[in-house]
């Protein structure tokens, strides 16, 4: 099959399903907590049931986050966009339409910039637009129920250019489509909760060729491994189709990860199959230049990931981390800010916090800690200046964290503050050398390893509080 994906190429386009998340659904009052509702069809109402006479109205918070996600996607927020009725018929489609944005969408344009591998790429967005999501059918004892909690619930949808030439592609860009999402806090994105669902679009044509091929729909796979695995099955089918001298059908399959093979669905719909036209019972939606403005965000997930790497010089795998979570990163930069020290800033969080939080009893994370970046900036002062040593300033951040309070107070509280009074810890020295004449024959006579006890013992002397790199230079001088 190798030789065969050396002679066919890939097309892939994307059209991803982000769940807003908003107060309530897009239309009506009912909340957008779908994974709390407990049981089936209690967080429903006359609008999203679609019973006659009832008239729907836009959530103003719904709004806000398809804006603040439009910047994230670095698209062209339209001041004025439209809504139309989609019109089809399946049981979880209480309206018997759906209420989404064919021709006039809330966004135009955009891209979305990540790594593949070691290299950035960049895939264009065609358009992004929100719509109101269907209900659930749940397959149980024979029968076919029902679930309408989630009908209404506010989605973007995400439509792309055919950019995509490898499962890798499409991976890297629905990470950081969660990624996006997450930072701008438009929406949490799970795709266990269904927060995020994807429709790969899938053709080949022979290298060199510019025409596409025929396009098959795979449509919500529900995890980023599932994805690559249903890519790569397409992938091979469309090439021995093509070998055989056939073009696959237009249609939409569904993958069955288990098996790992795809059946048809349905064929392809075209808009005209849908009988579009404007939502007559809402008016166009407006905004003003000052509310799109409002809402841009000032630097996104890759580009502060390629400053750590570029401009802080950090590790790949640290700028990845510092970079995936918006509160991280913004703590991150915090302690830059304070401390200038990019490597050490660095290795405070992923090595001393993120332990602190993994073996935390009370579970406290950054969000519920009792501290700040000022006060771990401060404990990185007190290091640098050989006040605190690195081994007592992860003792310091854990109180810290647990109990808050400032650093000073918490390095002297619990006597951690090094003494730095060089005839103070030579008399030390003295008495430790004092105390072990045989130690310190064995040492004159070869035995360098035994300066490490030394050191060891003039720590212990010192009840933890001798500075050990001046306790090294003094048993230098008298051990010669």
């Amino acid at each position: 099959m190798s030789n065969l994906h050396e002679k066919y190429e890939i097309v892939m386009g994307l059209e991803t399903h982000v769940r807003i998340k908003s107060n309530t659904k897009m239309f009506c009052s009912c909340k957008n907590a779908l994974e709390l509702a407990g049981q089936p069809n209690i967080n429903v109402c006359p609008v999203c049931m679609g019973f006659p006479g009832q008239l729907p109205t836009l959530s103003a918070g719904v709004v806000d986050k398809a804006v603040r996600a439009s910047h994230a996607l670095r698209s062209n927020v339209q001041t004025e966009s439209e809504f139309d009725r989609k019109s089809y018929f399946y049981p979880d489609l209480p309206m018997g339409y759906q209420i989404t944005q064919m021709y006039h969408p809330i966004t135009i344009g955009g891209e979305v910039r990540t790594m593949v591998g070691d290299e950035f790429k960049t895939f264009r967005i065609h358009h992004m637009h929100i719509e109101n999501d269907a209900g659930k059918l749940v397959h149980a004892s024979g029968n076919t129920l029902c679930d309408y909690n989630r009908a209404g619930a506010p989605l973007m949808e995400i439509v792309t250019e055919p950019d995509f030439r490898s499962k890798a592609d499409v991976i890297a860009y629905l990470e950081e489509i969660q990624k996006l999402m997450r930072w701008c806090d438009a929406s949490d994105a799970d795709m266990e909760k269904g927060q995020l669902r994807c429709d790969v679009n899938i053709s080949i044509r022979p290298f060199g060729q510019k025409e596409y091929g025929t396009r098959v729909e795979y449509k919500n796979i529900n995890s980023f491994s599932a994805i690559g695995r249903a890519i790569d099955y397409e992938y091979n089918r469309q090439c021995e189709l093509a070998e055989e001298g056939k073009e696959p059908d237009q249609e939409t399959r569904g993958w069955n990860d288990e098996k790992g093979t795809s059946s048809p669905l349905r064929s392809k719909e075209d808009a005209m199959d849908y009988r579009y036209f404007p939502e007559p019972d809402l008016p166009p939606l407006v905004l003003t230049q000052e509310y799109v403005d409002e809402r841009k965000i000032a630097d996104l997930p890759v580009d502060r990931r390629e400053k750590y790497l570029t401009e802080y010089k950090l590790q790949a795998d640290d700028a990845r981390i510092l970079s995936e979570n918006k509160k991280i990163s913004d703590f991150y930069e915090a302690l830059v800010a304070k401390t200038g020290d990019y490597k050490k800033s660095c290795s405070y969080i992923t090595t001393v916090l993120f332990a602190i939080f993994e073996h935390s009893e009370n579970g406290t994370n950054l969000d519920t800690m009792k501290t700040d970046a000022e006060q771990i900036a401060r404990v990185i002062e007190l290091v640098n200046a050989d006040e605190l040593s690195s081994t007592n300033s992860k003792q310091v951040i854990e109180t810290l964290v647990e109990t808050g309070g400032k650093a000073d107070e918490i390095v002297d509280s619990l006597g951690l503050r090094q003494k730095n009074d060089s005839a103070a810890l030579e008399k030390i020295v003295d008495e430790v050398l004092a105390a072990n004449v045989s130690q310190v024959e064995e040492y004159k006579g070869g035995k360098e390893n035994l300066f490490g006890y030394f050191v060891g013992q003039s720590m212990k002397a010192s009840k933890g509080q001798g500075n050990p790199k001046l306790f090294t230079k003094i048993l230098k001088e008298k051990l010669g």
